[in-house]
């Protein structure tokens, strides 16, 4: 059997390449792993080669360990004070009511991006557009569909398997199951548990108890396998974990702006100490900022609104501070969508497809690209090509929450049945509308604790 993003072969090019990224001079160990015979990080997690042979296996774990030892030269703090000392514009608390309709904008909005794109997930840009064009599909705006798809397409941008037979326009009969949609569940599940003050202990706690390691990826998966060794957190972040930084943290903490409409602040607060279970820096800040743009998304008037309010909660000078920044200045300055999308893939060419910087980046530019028509948003996040469910959700979330509702066209609410499909336990089958009032009841007691 062979194992991915857990063994200690496969670790090492992940690590020298998260090495190049944050600064540090592995140069001498990477010469070693590679005159060893050691490959490079594979261009897509979980493409790995044969089982090592034992002495590169023993070499792998050396090297890991000396790895962990070189600190990184640049100040991207993980601590929340820390932190919140490099963000000039911390936001101040101003939370506000609540309107179920918004949360439930913001649910269905969530699914539907996600929905959107599960069935074009890995396949890179110029596959996902000429898919499009052939399905009379682009510019996006609505499911992809597998009738009138040319057999040579088809046969050169295979869709994602798991994921094509319950999510394309003639297969979608409710809302098939994503861990961009089980995450969110899990950690409603964790403030009803728990309330706001839930620990980091008690998140990975819910993932003992309710996610099966085979359904948890990269970051999530080392965390997952580090708790069984018994690595308690923080440090399940970082012992041999080269996905820290990488997009997982990000999907999780829609939930986190939700319950704190109004109150960016707060919810970025409550995502830290969820994504600090498994990540660090960038991929801790990618959970900031979803969180307070979610919380701004229910009570603000327009994107700008909502991007000034994730941008608040990133370090000065951190890289995703100056990706996102990139992103949302290029997009206003040019409505063009290909050429947007060139010079983001041109900027961020290094970092892996489902990393936290890129990913970030791609969110930001897709809602200033949108402006609020929901559409148009989670279209441009699914056109970019990189972790295109993750995007897609994250952006139909913010834009459905800005719209609320009543304001989803309904070519992307009806199909989804008002229902999820999960592997959660009490979540198979329940209610979009019924997770929207839950989380409205949560914000709501919030409230009343002021």
């Amino acid at each position: 059997m062979r194992l991915t993003w857990i063994q200690p072969e496969d670790l090492v090019g992940h690590e020298l390449r998260q090495a190049e990224q944050d600064g540090r001079d592995v140069s001498a160990i990477a010469d070693r792993w590679h005159a060893a015979g050691g490959h490079d990080a594979p261009p897509r997690a979980g493409a790995s080669p044969e089982p090592a042979e034992p002495d590169l296996r023993a070499l792998a774990d050396e090297l890991l360990a000396e790895l962990d030892t070189i600190p990184s030269p640049l100040h991207e703090p993980t601590a929340l004070p820390e932190i919140i000392e490099a963000c000039p514009g911390w936001p101040a608390a101003t939370p506000a009511a609540v309107k179920e309709d918004r949360v439930y904008g913001a649910w269905l909005g969530r699914a539907a991006g996600c929905v959107l794109g599960k069935p074009v997930e890995k396949i890179p840009r110029e596959g996902i557009r000429e898919i499009a064009e052939a399905t009379g599909n682009w510019p996006i705006r609505g499911w992809f569909t597998a009738k009138g798809l040319p057999r040579e397409i088809a046969d050169r941008w295979p869709w994602n398997r798991r994921s094509a037979v319950n999510s394309l326009a003639e297969n979608l009969d409710g809302t098939p199951e994503d861990d961009d949609l089980n995450f969110p569940m899990l950690a409603l599940a964790l403030l009803e548990r728990h309330g706001p003050h839930f620990t980091t202990d008690e998140v990975a706690q819910a993932w003992l108890d309710e996610l099966p390691a085979g359904r948890v990826f990269t970051a999530e998966r080392v965390a997952y396998r580090n708790l069984l060794l018994g690595v308690e957190p923080p440090r399940t972040a970082t012992y041999r974990n080269p996905f820290r930084e990488w997009i997982g943290a990000q999907i999780r903490t829609d939930v986190y702006g939700w319950v704190n409409p109004g109150d960016p602040a707060a919810a970025a607060a409550m995502a830290h100490r969820d994504a600090c279970l498994s990540h660090t820096a960038n991929g801790v800040y990618g959970a900031m900022f979803a969180a307070a743009m979610c919380a701004a998304a229910l009570v603000a008037d327009s994107v700008d609104e909502v991007l000034r309010a994730g941008r608040a909660v990133l370090p000065e000078g951190s890289r995703m501070a100056c990706a996102v920044d990139e992103a949302v200045a290029s997009a206003r300055a040019e409505p063009d969508l290909d050429r947007l999308l060139d010079g983001l893939h041109e900027r961020h060419a290094g970092l892996h497809w489902v990393h936290s910087v890129n990913n970030a980046a791609l969110v930001a530019a897709a809602l200033a690209h949108g402006d609020g028509d929901f559409t148009r948003s989670i279209a441009a996040a699914v056109a970019g090509g990189w972790d295109t469910d993750s995007d897609g959700a994250t952006v139909g979330s913010i834009a459905g929450a800005l719209g609320g509702a009543p304001g989803l066209p309904e070519a992307w609410t009806s199909p989804l049945r008002d229902r999820m499909t999960s592997s959660l336990t009490g979540f198979d089958g329940v209610r979009i509308s019924e997770l929207a009032e839950r989380t409205t009841a949560l914000a709501n007691l919030g409230a009343e604790a002021l």
